[in-house]
C-alpha cells in the first residue's frame, strides 16, 4: 500500500524526490503518512479535497482486498 501511494504521489506532484510516505503500525491500523514539497499541497489536495478523497478510497480498495485497515494522511 506504501509503494501505490507513493507511485500515485509521485506521478500528481511537479517535484517527485520529495514525496515521502512513512507507514506506521497502530493498534491494528496502517497509518501512511504522506508528505510532498509546500507547493505541490494543493496538486495533492485539490479542489475542495477531491483528489486527497480519491486517493484514500483507492488505498482503502486495496486494504480491504488484503483484509487490513488503513488510513492515509498527508502532512505539512
Amino acid at each position: 500500500m506504501k509503494e501505490l501511494l507513493t507511485y500515485i504521489a509521485k506521478n500528481l506532484v511537479e517535484k517527485p524526490d520529495q514525496v515521502s510516505v512513512n507507514e506506521i503500525d497502530c493498534d491494528g491500523e496502517i497509518v501512511l503518512e504522506l508528505r510532498v514539497a509546500p507547493e505541490d499541497m494543493g496538486k495533492v489536495i485539490g479542489r475542495q479535497g477531491r483528489i486527497a478523497k480519491e486517493i484514500r478510497t483507492v488505498v482503502r480498495s486495496l486494504a480491504q482486498w488484503k483484509n487490513t485497515r488503513v488510513s492515509v494522511e498527508i502532512l505539512d
